[in-house]
């Protein structure tokens, strides 16, 4: 079917950027969508009102499809397991995305994604097969976080920590950037334009991925024949420049494009030679005198614990849990496969066990600051994070005192 023959066949009204692409006998239309926008909310309706599609595709991954669905599912969340597999701080930062969005709803008065839920709800209405297309959002943070340089992660996670405490209104350019893209590409909007390292991991491998989900969902089933899919309007001209390209293999493309990129090897090896270093400053102080040793060991205990239960206090931490973070960090801190956040997280949670009042507030609590701190769930976050951050910079200041008590010695 010719291009203006499909534009016929779809008689809804639609203002939107749309695309037609013909994969073989299979017909794509992409709707190009303003996430910010009632107006994409009621096309994706009529579109799918119109009985001209027998599957509709979303800009959505199996993680935000199912919170989608069910909002409060981070009431189940288990918060051991999460801090356990050293996954708080993307719960962390998933947060701080939901409170970002949670602003801009209450500035346009329409929640975000609104057009994506319609499609959601309406295919399954209709008995359509809602295909999930877009990748998942932890793998896409995680290539985002690795494919910058180690001193500017720092600066986004500092920018993305002030788009959830500043209370100002949402700015134009973000609003118009939303209208284009989504909330995860509008949190590190002000970098990714910029910035090739963003650019790629957030806008064009995502385009990529969609292109490549959708070949691969219409292969495995050989039912739907016309397809709908609600796209971002930032990533139509890309979804459809793929389409348009020889067919590869959309499986090993996934694949591809799944993979976290490795770390570096010098990062791994970093903690081991700085546990090696003050191992040989404790050393070299005891060859010397034993009183010179057990004096660099307890400033090692003073400034590292303290720094950490420091961390753990500004976090409200439990009295508790300030004293394991002095006793741990320490010890944790010459033991790079543990770390200290990891053990304070786990005594917060041991004694101010989350209620299921601080799980179903989660969501709102975590769009203001002192949400933050009175929420147990973000406040163990919290705790992890501090703690972990306190011990680190605890780690060096020792290193360098020790260093200055044995060079002046």
């Amino acid at each position: 079917m010719s291009e203006t023959a499909l534009a016929a066949a779809t008689t809804a009204p639609v203002r939107g950027p749309l695309a037609y692409i013909a994969l073989g006998d299979r017909q794509v239309t992409l709707l190009g969508t303003a996430h910010v926008s009632r107006t994409s909310a009621e096309e994706v309706r009529a579109l799918l009102a119109s009985g001209d599609y027998d599957a509709v595709a979303v800009e959505l991954c199996p993680a935000r499809h199912n919170a989608l669905l069910n909002p409060d599912g981070l009431a189940r969340m288990d918060l051991f397991q999460v801090i356990r597999s050293g996954k708080a701080p993307l719960v962390a930062a998933n947060l701080a995305l939901g409170a970002y969005q949670q602003r801009l709803a209450e500035q346009l008065g329409i929640e975000p994604g609104a057009e994506m839920r319609m499609a959601v709800n309406e295919g399954r209405r209709m008995g359509l097969p809602v295909l999930l297309i877009d990748r998942d959002i932890g793998v896409t943070l995680r290539r985002v976080y690795r494919q910058v340089p180690w001193w500017r992660r720092f600066y986004l996670l500092s920018g993305l920590a002030a788009s959830l405490f500043t209370r100002e209104r949402v700015s134009e350019a973000e609003v118009e950037r939303l209208k284009e893209g989504d909330v995860l590409e509008t949190a590190f909007s002000q970098f990714a334009d910029q910035d090739a390292d963003l650019y790629q991991p957030l806008i064009r491998e995502r385009d990529r991925y969609m292109a490549a989900r959708l070949r691969q969902a219409l292969a495995e089933d050989p039912a739907p024949t016309r397809v709908l899919a609600v796209v971002g309007a930032g990533h139509l001209r890309g979804i459809s420049e793929r389409l348009q390209q020889p067919a590869g293999d959309p499986a090993a493309e996934i694949r591809e494009l799944d993979q976290i990129p490795p770390r570096s090897r010098w990062p791994k090896l970093l903690p081991w030679l700085v546990v090696a270093i003050i191992m040989a400053g404790f050393a070299l102080g005891f060859s010397r005198s034993p009183a010179l040793g057990m004096s660099l060991v307890l400033d090692w205990v003073l400034i590292n614990g303290g720094l950490a239960a420091l961390g753990a206090a500004i976090a409200g931490g439990h009295p508790v849990t300030v004293l394991t973070a002095f006793l741990a960090a320490p010890l944790t801190s010459l033991n790079p496969t543990v770390g200290a956040g990891m053990v304070t997280a786990a005594v917060e949670v041991y004694l101010r066990k989350p209620q299921v009042g601080d799980f179903s507030r989660l969501r709102s609590d975590a769009t203001t600051l002192g949400g933050w701190w009175h929420n147990r769930v973000t406040r163990t976050l919290l705790v992890f994070v501090l703690s972990t951050l306190g011990s680190a910079i605890g780690t060096y200041v020792a290193g360098f005192r020790i260093f200055e008590r044995l060079t002046g010695s």
